[in-house]
């Protein structure tokens, strides 16, 4: 009996200090986590000390960085709303196109999603900027003035309306009208420039990013609320809300979040930089010059600070700089809107 007892005893000590040892270790690594939303994200950590990055991102990449970007031009009309892939993209440019309506030029390399669009037509600023990037540029029609533009500058295409809803790069949806309903094939577009005679591959030098500590001391106003106004008549308003949960941005257009068409995934940010420029009307139809070369004002909004910056296009790429160095990105998605000048930017604390 006392034999029983004693064992009794000790089993019930063993089981006492497992458990004691089990919320040691839980305590730990809540410790643990605690310290990484301190200090920065795990993703921000890891690309730290990774051996390759993606160029666009400067997250960690489990191998050598190769397949070529692809920037494809995606309407942002009203009736093109909620768009697919947005979310995927590492670098958006927002720029007017038509009258007071702005377009996106969305650049793809470390996410691939399988449908992008409504995929609309060219411009000038566009397919240099694309170019400026090293992208394949995708897009859907352009005024016969354009497409000279692009043949006789070399750039690098594939023109949707020359595989117009051929069901293998392009495909008309019939849930909304054209020309809001073109959508490119993602999976195909290497394919289909390889045919072309287009290099897929590519070796970038990545964009300049920060480390976890120069995240922690990133300069600035509180900004938890921006909005650019492109046009009061008719509504033409991007909104960005920032969520100190995440660390991230939320957009809006219009008052409406921008989320993914089949999913409703929310597009989250990590940068949101504001570049001031030159805009010039040059026809009838309202189409634009924008001037992306001479550098000028912006401003750079990361974890929910917002600081004025300088901008400079540096071999094509437009980066933010201060005191004439360039200022890094926060790695992950960044969003870039293009404004004329004294383009109303509101900011809330």
């Amino acid at each position: 009996m006392k034999r029983s007892f004693f064992y009794l005893i000790m089993v019930i000590a063993i089981l006492l200090v497992g458990c004691s040892n089990e919320e040691n270790k839980a305590t730990n690594n809540e410790d643990k986590e605690n310290a990484v939303g301190e200090k920065g994200t795990p993703d921000v950590d890891e690309a730290e000390t990774a051996e390759f990055v993606y160029p666009l991102t400067g997250l960690k990449a489990d191998k050598q960085v190769k397949n070529r970007a692809i920037g494809i031009m995606v309407n942002n009309h009203t009736k093109a709303r909620p768009q697919s892939g947005l979310s995927k993209a590492d670098i958006v440019f927002e720029i007017l196109a038509e009258g007071q309506i702005t377009r996106f030029l969305a650049l793809f390399q470390s996410e691939l999603p399988d449908v992008v669009g409504p995929v609309r037509s060219a411009r000038e600023y566009y397919f240099e900027l694309a170019n400026g990037y090293n992208a394949l540029y995708v897009y859907h029609g352009a005024a016969n003035f354009v497409n000279d533009m692009i043949k006789e500058r070399g750039i690098e295409h594939l023109n949707g309306s020359l595989y117009d809803n051929d069901g293998h790069l392009f495909k008309r949806e019939s849930f909304r009208n054209a020309p809001h309903n073109s959508y490119v094939k993602v999976g195909s577009i290497y394919e289909v420039a390889k045919s072309k005679g287009y290099p897929v591959k590519s070796k970038d030098k990545p964009l300049p990013f920060l480390n976890s500590d120069e995240i922690e001391s990133i300069a600035g106003e509180p900004a938890s609320h921006i909005e650019i106004v492109y046009s009061d008549q008719p509504m033409e308003i991007v909104e960005y809300d920032y969520d100190a949960k995440s660390g991230k941005y939320k957009r809006y257009s219009d008052r409406d979040q921008t989320v993914e068409l089949n999913s409703n995934e929310a597009i989250l940010l990590d940068n949101i930089f504001i570049v001031e420029t030159d805009h010039k009307v040059i026809d009838d139809v309202g189409r634009r010059a924008v001037d992306l070369t001479s550098g000028g004002e912006g401003y750079l909004i990361q974890k929910g600070k917002i600081q004025k910056v300088a901008w400079k296009n540096q071999d094509g790429r437009i980066i933010p700089v201060k005191n004439g160095k360039p200022v890094g990105f926060v790695p992950g998605k960044t969003w870039i809107n293009i404004v004329p000048p004294n383009t109303p930017v509101n900011v809330t604390n």
